[in-house]
């Protein structure tokens, strides 16, 4: 596990395969200490990677119009397009400059949870089907070996999660943050959050302004090796570990000339567990000088909560 120059973890995915036992220890210690480490060498395919955020950059060039289409404005954006100034951070003032698409888990027949709804795609734009279909699967697949380390780091089985993330409501979430033409505007492009989900995984944005809020309350800026891809603890994973693994506060801030007046394209992935999984703290994670923090609750009971105070849902 590196961290020299860097401001958080690298961990290398080839030692999932060569050496489990450090892989877990490089996993679980990364987050302990910053709830935050980026993946090297992790077989996602980066023509894949590229050729998604190509995409994505010809999706949110469509006429307003055309994307306002795929706008369901009754179900809390869970599918299909988000337009500016909606999603705002929890206790925030100032909306967040971003536009987004979320996509959901691509499922045969019958869906066997209700919040795993169909997805809505562009007519206009087939390759957006095609393209974020496969970065959703393999980054789905990549949160699973991370998950599994956890598990193990836990003084789990091996296996713990699998059975609860299998039919996670899991996002994928093109993102755009346009070119910032007023410099004096109060909205940030991300203001200050904690992710919700279990897991994050980002791919992208090869533009400066992601920061993490370190323990001595200091914003640092994360820089990476080019090609790893992020992935950080959510609000979830916290809970089930009675706050052993930080859910860290991050922003992306608007960052200064030439590049806020460029657009900005990631695409996190948000991996969460099934509906219907109870998040209670684990019995490894409680002892006496970390007593339980939280009662238990449903996966959907505590996503709806949260949706509500990021205005997602009315």
């Amino acid at each position: 596990m590196q961290s020299t120059n860097h401001s958080i973890p690298h961990v290398d995915m080839r030692r999932y395969d060569e050496d489990f036992q450090a892989f877990t220890k490089d996993v679980g210690n990364g987050y302990e200490e910053y709830g935050f480490i980026a993946l090297t060498n992790h077989g996602v395919d980066t023509q894949l990677i590229e050729r998604a955020l190509d995409t994505c950059r010809e999706l949110f060039a469509l006429p307003e119009d055309v994307k306002m289409k795929y706008h369901r404005p009754g179900e809390g954006g869970a599918r299909g397009y988000t337009p500016f100034g909606t999603e705002i951070a929890k206790d925030a003032k100032h909306v967040d400059l971003k536009e987004f698409w979320h996509v959901g888990r691509e499922l045969e027949g019958e869906p066997p949870y209700p919040q795993l709804l169909p997805n809505v795609w562009p007519e206009e734009m087939p390759e957006f089907k095609r393209d974020m279909t496969l970065i959703y699967q393999e980054l789905d697949k990549l949160g699973n070996k991370v998950l599994d380390a956890l598990a193990v780091f836990l003084d789990q089985p091996r296996d713990f999660f699998r059975d609860k993330v299998n039919l996670g409501n899991s996002i994928l979430r093109p993102l755009h943050y346009p070119p910032i033409i007023d410099e004096g505007t109060p909205s940030v492009r991300a203001g200050a959050h904690e992710d919700i989900n279990v897991l994050t995984l980002l791919v992208g944005s090869r533009e400066p302004g992601l920061e993490v809020l370190a323990k001595d309350g200091t914003w640092v800026p994360v820089t990476i090796i080019e090609g790893a891809i992020i992935c950080n603890v959510g609000d979830m994973l916290q809970r089930l570990t009675n706050h052993q693994l930080p859910s860290t506060t991050h922003r992306v801030v608007n960052p200064p000339m030439p590049y806020s007046a460029k657009s900005r394209y990631s695409i996190p992935f948000f991996l969460h567990f099934n509906p219907d999984v109870m998040i209670t703290p684990l019995e490894s994670c409680i002892s006496e000088e970390n007593p339980q923090k939280d009662e238990p609750i449903t996966a959907d009971d505590y996503l709806m909560e949260r949706l509500r105070e990021i205005g997602l849902i009315k």
